[in-house]
């Protein structure tokens, strides 16, 4: 019959529990998010809660926003791409830090056998995790002729590509690669806080 202790009638909500958000299932992992939606007093910075099984991996993206990830458990192998074609990728555990400007293409994926779990936050209170630009987004519709040109490969490689955007895979499993602790990518380094990327 009670409202919860922090209903302060006209105020409008300085909490919001992960708990009580919608969380979007994938084979590789979940996300829930909290925005101005759920937390309207959160006009410039909005968060994600997201956990990958080992294998998961939450697929290459970008967004205008930027975005700093903050790992809790486990360890993470993160990729980005900068706008001149320089790429970075470097394994991340608890306590580590990243920070992908806006525009970067990036990926994550979950490394340990029990998984990992990270949170996000990025620069705008209406910024939503459903929302990024996915690449597959991007290779459904672009013609084949182009991403043939762009890849260098036969345009037959992409005659099995999904034909719509419910297809798009998000955080799906894929299997994992070799670490790159011996310093892959440019700007490699353990421990390292700050941009990904040189």
């Amino acid at each position: 019959m009670a409202s919860p202790d922090t209903d302060a009638g006209t105020i409008p909500n300085l909490k919001f529990s992960y708990a009580m958000a919608r969380n979007r299932l994938g084979t590789g992992g979940w996300a829930r998010e909290v925005t101005v939606r759920e937390l309207p007093v959160a006009t410039t910075l909005s968060a994600v809660n997201m956990r990958l099984n080992r294998g998961g991996y939450r697929e290459l993206h970008y967004h205008k926003e930027a975005e700093w990830g903050l790992m809790l458990s486990g360890r993470a192998r993160v990729t980005a791409i900068d706008p001149h074609g320089r790429n970075f990728m470097d394994d991340v555990e608890a306590g580590d830090i990243w920070n992908f400007p806006a525009g970067i293409p990036h990926s994550i994926q979950g490394l340990d056998d029990d998984g990992c779990e990270f949170l996000l936050v990025f620069d705008d209170g209406s910024f939503s995790e459903n929302e990024t630009f996915l690449i597959s987004d991007w290779l459904i519709h672009t013609p084949p002729y182009i991403l043939a040109k762009n890849f260098g490969v036969p345009e037959s490689k992409f005659k099995d590509l999904p034909k719509d955007v419910e297809h798009t895979r998000w955080i799906f499993f894929r299997k994992t690669s070799r670490s790159s602790r011996a310093g892959q990518g440019a700007g490699s380094s353990r421990g390292n806080t700050g941009q990904i990327y040189p």
